[in-house]
């Protein structure tokens, strides 16, 4: 445990340099752009798609979920009006008096605390909140109903799109930052950088196998409570199965699935936790990082001890 733990500040740690946040922000910045300038191309089909799967829904299921993803919806602008007036009132005399450092820090501490309010009162009023919006959709027509939802499920297949591309990048980019990070902290421990080639083809199983399941999966996630479930948990496995196997080459010189399996449970929960990054849109960009870093971190405590 005290090994998860220490693998977790460490990487928060990192995160906080100035190095990794501009890098991390850039990549998302370039990603998100792609993504947005696809979506504007194709929205219409993505449109119409999502409205041939909802004409195959219930309407009372339509409206349930419907209720859940108005009051999710909601929940993340709340978070996201909350940052951002605090930095309206805040941001400038934190640039003028604190380093970029401590700026970043400021900034992280913000978003997770914004979303820790929320997800607060959601915990507390969140039934009553959804009943709310389950009655407003009970007033509204179905075709009325059917169109909003097909935009907000449009949105959350770019959203997504976003999430996982930004995942492949950083694996892409992981020997570089991992480099780094072993000069800067471990100079003369022996690390391994020759199974590139190897990762990048992982990298790209994982990739195609997530967009796979997510396809097959995609009316359940109509269904209240299972959708939440399956939606993190696709983000939390390509998490761990990528870029634990690009810490483990790193590490070990070899991805050995026997000596993972061993870590699997600190693996997955610190894949859970980057992947809550991913439920605050900017903070998304530094998710696949923090789970790289606390990974590699983690990998190489565990290889110094059994040697």
């Amino acid at each position: 445990m005290q090994d998860f733990m220490d693998a977790v500040v460490f990487s928060f740690n990192e995160l906080l340099r100035a190095s990794i946040m501009k890098f991390a922000m850039i990549s998302s910045i370039v990603v998100s752009s792609i993504w947005l300038l696809f979506g504007s191309l194709f929205w219409n089909e993505i449109i119409s798609f999502t409205s041939s799967i909802l004409s195959l829904i219930p309407f009372s299921m339509l409206r349930s979920n419907g209720a859940w993803m108005l009051s999710t919806f909601l929940w993340l602008q709340l978070v996201i009006v909350t940052f951002s007036l605090i930095f309206a009132f805040f941001g400038n005399m934190i640039v003028e008096k604190f380093s970029r450092e401590k700026y970043a820090s400021f900034s992280l501490f913000v978003g997770i605390s914004s979303a820790a309010f929320w997800s607060l009162v959601w915990f507390l009023q969140g039934d009553v909140i959804y009943a709310q919006f389950l009655q407003l959709l009970t007033w509204l027509p179905f075709e009325t109903i059917e169109k909003g939802l097909s935009y907000l499920i449009g949105f959350y297949i770019i959203y997504s799109g976003i999430i996982v591309t930004l995942i492949f990048v950083t694996s892409m980019s992981s020997n570089k930052l991992f480099r780094e990070i072993k000069a800067k902290h471990f100079p003369y421990d022996n690390m391994y950088e020759e199974n590139e080639v190897k990762t990048i083809k992982q990298t790209l199983l994982d990739t195609g196998i997530f967009i796979a399941v997510s396809f097959v999966s995609f009316p359940l996630l109509f269904i209240p409570v299972l959708n939440f479930i399956i939606l993190v948990g696709l983000w939390v496995w390509l998490m761990k199965d990528t870029l634990a196997s690009d810490a483990a080459s790193f590490v070990f010189g070899k991805v050995d699935k026997e000596e993972l399996k061993k870590h699997r449970v600190a693996l997955w929960g610190i894949s859970f936790i980057g992947s809550l990054f991913n439920f605050i849109p900017v903070f998304n960009a530094f998710g696949p990082y923090f789970s790289e870093l606390a990974m590699f971190h983690y990998l190489k405590e565990k290889r110094d001890l059994s040697s």
